[in-house]
């Protein structure tokens, strides 16, 4: 996210965003929650709308010529490439993935086709990365549980870390409002946040530092996808993606360290345990 808050004069306003921040993030958790719970076609429905509404963010973004026909691609490819994740036919949706990316591309404006493709690559992804994590026979629950308690760890810590202590900026050419300060503090709260998680689901199943490792990789990861985002968004002279949500401008906003986390985590579970993801995430 970018926290940039300005006075009058042009001065930083420490958590004058905070209260439409907090009411919005409160709403966007307890229906993460909720749905995460209960699993099932709620969980897949719910993630479909998210990433149909990351794809239609993006390709507005990047060019208005042909939007609409890209965004019902988007939904469609999305909700496409959730049902071969819910039979788990990790081929077809792979294959699907590509179509969907080589579609969005012809129906983009020449110098804008890559960006396209990306941006149907980077929706779908998140789809299948959430579903192929919650749907696993073990330990998909704790999956998606561990990913939230980390994301939303380290972005919450970052946020009072950096309004706190300040200091040197990260990459002010990319965020104005990231520090130093609060990207360490993030990573490390972030990280205890998601051990915390599972020592909720299972005192015993999970040996504390190698998730502690894992823990701060997906930390880690995930604020590469924060300045990502931060870094396209600058690349086409933008704040926020829309103005979906309050406080945090757009779904992609809100998703974008998400979606570099589930991504990272699906395809290494994928890589130690395909036949279970959620699991070949967790042990090795």
């Amino acid at each position: 996210m970018t926290f940039n808050s300005v006075k009058k004069h042009g001065n930083p306003a420490p958590f004058v965003d905070l209260w439409p921040r907090l009411i919005s993030a409160i709403i966007l958790i307890i229906a993460a929650l909720v749905t995460l719970i209960q699993g099932g076609k709620l969980f897949v429905c719910f993630w479909v709308i998210a990433a149909a509404a990351v794809s239609w963010e993006w390709q507005n973004l990047i060019s208005v010529q042909r939007v609409q026909l890209r965004s019902a691609l988007g939904v469609f490819g999305c909700a496409l490439v959730a049902w071969l994740s819910w039979r788990h036919d990790l081929t077809g949706g792979f294959i699907l993935i590509f179509i969907a990316a080589v579609a969005a591309a012809c129906l983009a404006p020449q110098g804008r086709r890559l960006w396209a493709g990306g941006g149907m690559i980077y929706a779908t992804l998140l789809v299948a990365g959430v579903c192929l994590l919650r749907l696993s026979p073990q330990h998909g629950l704790e999956a998606i549980a561990f990913l939230f308690a980390i994301v939303w760890g380290a972005d919450i810590f970052a946020y009072f870390g950096g309004r706190l202590i300040g200091g040197p900026k990260l990459w002010p050419a990319v965020s104005a409002g990231k520090t130093w300060s609060g990207s360490i503090v993030g990573l490390i709260c972030g990280a205890f946040c998601g051990l915390l998680v599972l020592r909720l689901f299972n005192e015993t199943a999970y040996d504390v530092f190698p998730t502690l490792l894992l823990a701060l990789s997906v930390a880690v990861i995930s604020q590469f996808g924060d300045l990502f985002e931060s870094a396209v968004k600058r690349t086409f002279g933008v704040k926020d993606s829309s103005q979906l949500i309050p406080g945090h401008g757009g779904v992609m906003d809100r998703l974008d360290a998400f979606i570099f986390a589930v991504i990272y985590a699906s395809l290494l579970g994928l890589i130690h345990s395909p036949g279970s993801v959620a699991d070949g995430f967790f042990f090795w």
